[in-house]
C-alpha cells in the first residue's frame, strides 16, 4: 500500500505506459482536455523542440519572460527525482500537496477519456499523455500569462502538440530516438516541424542543411515567419567566466552586450541567443528589444539542473544528462572550457536504444578512464556488453566494469583520489536516469 498521498498518486500515474513508448497520436490527450474544458487554450504558449539544448533553452526562455513581469508556466522533461520538477509555476516546481490535489481533480476526466478510448479499441492515455493533461490543467488554474512547453519526443504527434503555440522554437536537430522519429536528420526534422502552426512564428538555432530544409518547407506551407540563427540573430562573442560565461548577443530587435549567463558549457551561449530571439518574437513580433534590466534579471535566475552540474568536490564530481553523441560533444567542450582537469574518470551507463559507440567516440579524447555501470532503467544496456563497446573504441585497458552504481561511483572517486583529487575530475553521463540516481545518492550519502 502507498505510504502517502503522493506515493498513491505516483503509483497511479506511473502505472500507465511509460514515456519511452509514446503513442503517435494527439486524439487521446485532446479528448481528456476537452472533458476538462480545454485548459490549454487559456494562455499563449512558446513551444520548444529539438534534439539537444531544449530543456536549457526552455528554462532560460521562461526565466526571461518571468523577469518581464509575466506569470509563467514551465513544462519540461524529464525530472531528476521528483515528478513535480516538470510542472513549474512562476519559477517554483509544484509542491507535493498541490501536485496530488491537481491529479485528484483531473484523474476522473482522464478515466472518462480512457473509457471512451476503450470503446474504439484504443489504448488508455499513456503516462506522458496524462502528465501533459495535468500540466495544462495546473497552468490554467494558476492562472498563468504564458506557458513555455518543452516537447517530450519529436513534435508532430507529441501530446504537448494539442496546444496552438504562438512561437515554435527549434534547438539543434540531430539523430536521437531514431527507432521512433526516423533514421535520418531529415526525417527527424520533419517530425519535429509538426509543432509549427499556421500563421504563427518560428525561431530556430542554426541547423544542418537537411534539418533546415524541412523547417523552411514547413514554415512556408504554414505561412509562418522563420527567424534563423546566423541570419536574423547570433552570438557575437562568448567568454568563460566564474560560474558561467559572458556573452554578447545580437537579437532580432537589439544588441545585448556583456550578458552574464550562470550556466556552464559553450553551448549555453547558443541556447541563450535562441531564448532571447524567442522572447523578442513572443513579446513584440521581433520588433521590440528586451530591456537590459529584465534580461540581466532573467538570465541571473536561469538554471539547468543535470547539465554540467557540479555535484561534489575533492574530487570534483560533474553530472551531465548527455545521452547522444551530439550531447556528449557539447559536454566535452564544456568540460574543457570550464574545468582545468588534467585527468578525467567517467562513470557511464547507456540505455539500449542509444548510440553508445558514438557517445564514447565523442568522449574518448577527454575521458581517460571509463567505469561502466548500470542505469536505473529496464532499458539499461548490460554493463558487460557496454564495456565491450567502450573497449572497442578506447581499448580494454581504459575500462572497468562495476554493475552497481553506488560502487561504480566509489571506484571512480577512489581512482581520482589515488591519482590527484585536485587535478582529476569525475564525470557521470550517458543516461538521464543515471544522472538522477547519482544526484540522489550524493544527497543521501555525500561524496567526498
Amino acid at each position: 500500500m502507498p505510504d502517502t498521498a503522493l506515493d498513491r498518486m505516483l503509483d497511479e500515474i506511473y502505472a500507465r505506459v511509460g514515456e519511452v513508448a509514446p503513442q503517435p497520436r494527439l486524439s487521446a490527450t485532446r479528448k481528456a482536455l476537452e472533458l476538462l474544458g480545454d485548459p490549454h487554450r487559456a494562455y499563449p504558449i512558446v513551444h520548444i523542440t529539438g534534439t539537444n539544448g531544449k530543456t536549457s533553452t526552455s528554462r532560460i526562455t521562461e526565466s526571461i519572460l518571468r523577469a518581464h513581469g509575466l506569470r509563467t508556466g514551465l513544462f519540461t522533461s524529464p525530472d531528476l527525482g521528483y515528478l513535480g520538477e516538470r510542472i513549474v509555476v512562476d519559477g517554483q516546481p509544484i509542491a507535493e500537496e498541490a501536485l496530488v490535489a491537481a491529479w485528484d481533480e483531473v484523474k476522473p476526466f482522464i478515466d472518462l477519456a480512457d473509457a471512451e478510448l476503450a470503446t474504439t479499441g484504443e489504448p488508455a492515455l499513456t503516462f506522458f499523455e496524462a502528465l501533459t493533461v495535468l500540466a495544462y490543467a495546473v497552468f490554467a488554474d494558476a492562472p498563468i500569462d504564458v506557458g513555455v512547453i518543452e516537447v517530450g519526443m519529436g513534435g508532430e504527434w507529441d501530446s504537448t502538440n494539442v496546444a496552438d503555440g504562438q512561437v515554435a522554437v527549434f534547438t539543434p536537430i540531430d539523430l536521437d530516438h531514431t527507432e521512433r522519429l526516423g533514421r535520418t536528420v531529415e526525417e527527424i526534422a520533419r517530425t519535429k516541424a509538426g509543432i509549427i502552426k499556421p500563421g504563427r512564428s518560428v525561431v530556430s538555432a542554426a541547423q544542418q542543411q537537411a534539418a533546415l530544409t524541412e523547417l523552411e518547407r514547413a514554415a512556408e506551407l504554414s505561412e509562418a515567419d522563420l527567424t534563423l540563427e546566423g541570419r536574423d540573430f547570433r552570438v557575437l562573442s562568448r567568454m568563460p567566466a566564474s560560474g558561467g560565461r559572458v556573452v554578447d548577443v545580437q537579437g532580432r530587435a537589439g544588441r545585448y552586450p556583456g550578458l552574464f549567463v550562470p550556466l556552464l558549457g559553450a553551448h549555453q551561449a547558443q541556447n541563450t541567443a535562441v531564448a532571447i530571439a524567442a522572447v523578442e518574437t513572443f513579446l513584440g513580433g521581433g520588433s521590440q528589444p528586451i530591456t537590459g534590466g529584465v534580461l540581466a534579471e532573467g538570465l541571473a535566475a536561469a538554471t539547468s539542473p543535470g547539465r554540467l552540474q557540479v555535484a561534489g568536490s575533492a574530487p570534483v564530481l560533474v553530472v551531465d544528462a548527455a545521452h547522444n553523441p551530439h550531447g556528449v560533444a557539447a559536454m566535452v567542450a564544456g568540460l574543457a572550457e570550464s574545468f582545468p582537469f588534467e585527468h578525467v574518470v567517467a562513470v557511464v551507463a547507456v540505455l539500449a536504444d542509444k548510440d553508445a559507440a558514438g557517445m564514447i567516440r565523442a568522449a574518448a579524447g577527454t575521458v581517460d578512464e571509463f567505469v561502466v555501470t548500470t542505469a536505473p532503467s529496464e532499458r539499461s544496456t548490460d554493463p558487460d556488453a557496454l564495456a565491450a563497446t567502450v573497449a572497442g573504441v578506447v581499448g580494454a585497458e581504459r575500462v572497468v566494469v562495476e554493475p552497481d552504481l553506488e560502487r561504480a561511483l566509489r571506484a571512480a572517486r577512489d581512482a581520482a583520489v589515488t591519482r590527484d583529487a585536485t587535478t582529476t575530475g569525475v564525470v557521470v553521463f550517458g543516461s538521464i536516469t543515471l544522472v538522477a540516481r547519482t544526484l540522489q545518492l550524493v544527497r543521501e550519502h555525500g561524496w567526498s
